[in-house]
């Protein structure tokens, strides 16, 4: 391997070879130097592993952490190929977000989904490659970094941009520009000048001590990261303006607010799929509008699915979770509009965009359904200029305080948003 291959990484190495490069320690303590995480499992001769970080391959007390020191050794010469405008609103938050860059600072960018948070980011991307800085986006999400990799790439046509997620298949090259779930930070060391979470309050990065070690780990100490949201933590939701600088985009790219959820009361919908929501989906086949039906589990999928389908044999449908191996091309035959519904877990609650849809809700009181994750999925709404608004509809068998919460989150951001559209029209 050349040197290239070791540029800002951690690789682990068996201690018995020899090395010229930077060597770390693999545990001080038992703490783990690549995941930051005390879990240990024994080996014989008194040597243990981590366990905690052993999906990316074991590291040992038998081994070494090499790396070599990002050089940045980049032509500077980056030319951004993405012909679109920002709106008034976006470019004041991307102006923000280029002094966090000359400041090697942290921020936070909290813009309700369908703001344009991607378009955002450009200016800013485009000014750290001309710089010669090394580059970083990652998201705890597979399914976030699918989707962005075609919008990064025709925005960067001439920079190589290397994805890494636990299904790439490509080898890894050293490249300036990185898109990358959260896991894949954990081998990394002091590579990026500026590194940007995505979704930064989804599972599993939100709470996780290793991936939030890793995205620090990864940072040069002298770096610059910026934090992108539709739903902060509670956490960040404190520090939000006040510890940490915020720049909030409460309307969407077209101008218009989120949709709000409806809610109605159903019964036990698992035994007998109520009239109410029988109805509302009619409504919708006949209409030929295109829609996603969330549900609480993935055991809640085929059911539901086997249901509608002998109501409806000729619509062309299907359902998804996360451990699917067909996901992704299920997922686009939807954005590709060759179903006109699809069954979901949360897995699609963010990060997606399919066009012109509704969203039904079932089961919206379930554990399984956070604040967040309700908002989210009315986000799904509404993200087309041709169709700005749309249904988002909830059953509920009782009305509990996670559904009423969504409801005044989009409420609060709605009304920041008409102010915001009252300030720019005076």
């Amino acid at each position: 391997m050349n040197d290239e291959y070791f540029y800002g990484r951690q690789i682990v190495q068996p201690k018995v070879e020899t090395t010229t490069k930077h060597i770390i320690e693999p545990f001080v303590g038992k703490k783990c130097q690549r995941c930051g995480q005390k879990n240990t499992e024994e080996l014989p001769n008194q040597h243990y592993y981590c366990n905690a970080c052993l999906i990316l391959g074991r590291v040992s007390s038998l081994d070494n952490l090499v790396s070599l020191p990002e050089p940045n050794q980049f032509s500077g010469t980056a030319k951004m190929t993405w012909q679109g405008e920002l709106t008034q609103q976006q470019e004041k938050v991307s102006n923000e977000l280029l002094v966090t860059l000359a400041q090697k600072g942290e921020h936070l960018v909290w813009a309700v989904t369908g703001a344009g948070k991607t378009e955002m980011l450009f200016p800013v991307i485009h000014k750290a490659l001309c710089q010669r800085l090394r580059v970083a986006i990652v998201s705890p999400r597979v399914d976030v970094i699918v989707e962005l990799a075609p919008r990064i790439q025709s925005a960067f046509e001439e920079t190589e941009l290397m994805i890494l997620h636990g299904n790439q298949k490509k080898d890894y090259q050293y490249t300036q520009l990185v898109l990358a779930t959260t896991h894949q930070m954990l081998r990394f060391y002091h590579a990026f000048d500026l590194l940007i979470v995505d979704e930064v309050d989804s599972f599993p990065f939100a709470g996780d001590a290793m991936l939030a070690y890793a995205v620090n780990k990864a940072r040069k100490e002298n770096s610059a990261l910026i934090y992108l949201t539709a739903t902060p933590t509670l956490a960040m939701r404190k520090k939000a303006g006040k510890k940490l600088p915020t720049s909030y985009l409460p309307l969407r790219f077209h101008q218009h607010v989120l949709p709000e959820i409806k809610v109605k009361l159903v019964s036990n919908w698992r035994k007998r799929l109520p009239n109410v929501i029988k109805r509302q989906i009619i409504q919708l086949i006949t209409s030929k509008q295109r829609f996603l039906i969330f549900v609480p589990k993935v055991s809640d999928l085929k059911p539901l699915h086997q249901k509608l389908h002998q109501l409806f044999p000729n619509v062309q449908s299907d359902y998804v979770h996360a451990a699917d191996p067909f996901r992704q091309e299920k997922v686009k035959k939807m954005r590709d509009e060759k179903l006109q519904y699809l069954i979901t877990t949360t897995i699609l609650e963010r990060g997606v965009t399919f066009p012109r849809i509704d969203v039904l809700i079932i089961g919206a009181d379930d554990k399984t359904f956070s604040e967040n994750a309700l908002v989210q999925i009315a986000g799904r709404v509404g993200r087309s200029a041709d169709r700005p608004t749309g249904l988002v509809q909830a059953y509920v068998q009782h009305i509990n305080l996670k559904v009423r919460a969504a409801q005044k989150q989009i409420i609060m951001m709605n009304r920041r948003g008409e102010k915001l559209k009252c300030r720019m029209n005076n």
